[in-house]
């Protein structure tokens, strides 16, 4: 059973994280990706996210996946008890994914029921494919990136920030060219859709916190 809590900001919402879980996260050991805000200048949401974690008594361990050794990643995914992939670009994270297989990895863990934490970009990626998402982020921070393919591991496009500067016209641009094309799920930053997947059910629940 996969079980993914995906989020435009986690800071947000991390109150909602225990109840879907369902079990006691003091002690539990998160495995935080902030490699998509590597090329970017802006990094509060990276800070917010780990003081959240912190509060519910999550164990940190970071794993910069474009610097990590092979071994790190291996050890780092399969070891600890959950995922968190943070906000960012969407396109850096996913070449840097893609480029040291961290991608399957994940996919993997997820495929055995780890549970997985997106924020914005790390919600995006786990989409079919993340092309959708070039209004919102630049495509040029990612020079090395050959395909677009997504993790795959739900059946919609999630679309972050959708009423939330900085980013409410580019929610909105994307809402509109997209409409009646992919399966949206547009939320806001007091938003989350936990997806609790079985073999050939996808059942994506927003709450609004």
């Amino acid at each position: 059973m996969k079980k993914l809590f995906l989020t435009s900001s986690f800071d947000d919402v991390a109150n909602r994280l225990p109840a879907f879980i369902g079990e006691k996260l003091a002690g539990k050991v998160v495995t935080f990706i902030p490699t998509a805000n590597v090329p970017q200048e802006y990094d509060g949401y990276v800070i917010s996210a780990k003081a959240a974690f912190e509060t519910l008594g999550l164990i940190i361990d970071i794993l910069e996946v474009s610097t990590a050794s092979a071994s790190d990643i291996q050890s780092k995914l399969s070891q600890n008890d959950y995922i968190y992939v943070s906000g960012g670009n969407s396109f850096f994270l996913l070449q840097e994914l893609k480029r040291t297989g961290a991608d399957q990895l994940i996919i993997e863990q997820v495929n055995l029921g780890k549970p997985y934490i997106g924020e914005s970009a790390g919600s995006i990626i786990t989409s079919p494919d993340i092309a959708y998402i070039s209004a919102m982020d630049s495509t040029k921070k990612a020079p090395l990136l050959t395909n677009t393919q997504g993790l795959n591991l739900v059946d919609f496009y999630t679309v972050p920030h959708v009423t939330n500067a900085p980013f409410e016209d580019e929610a909105q641009e994307i809402l509109t060219h997209y409409d009646n094309k992919l399966t949206l799920k547009p939320i806001s930053n007091d938003q989350v859709i936990m997806a609790v997947s079985y073999t050939h059910l996808t059942l994506p629940t927003t709450e609004r916190v």
